[in-house]
């Protein structure tokens, strides 16, 4: 079965140019991604995140639809 979760993340660069992710999928749960550039920092963070989520389980999730301006 496959299930689509929203994850929110971080991305920043360090001193030394490299690329960090970071996000939690509960508040105890976090993973991290690193890379060379942002777009490999978020890819290694997928894959944690993937990791994570069959360690922890996926948490429940509200969807929420606002207007905005």
């Amino acid at each position: 079965m496959q299930r689509e979760i929203h994850v929110p993340y971080t991305v920043e660069q360090d001193e030394d140019g490299f690329w960090c992710a970071a996000a939690a999928l509960a508040p105890d749960a976090f993973a991290n991604g690193q890379g060379a550039t942002r777009e490999a920092a978020i890819e290694d963070l997928k894959a944690a995140i993937e990791l994570l989520a069959e360690s922890v389980g996926v948490p429940d999730q509200l969807v929420v639809t606002l207007e905005t301006d």
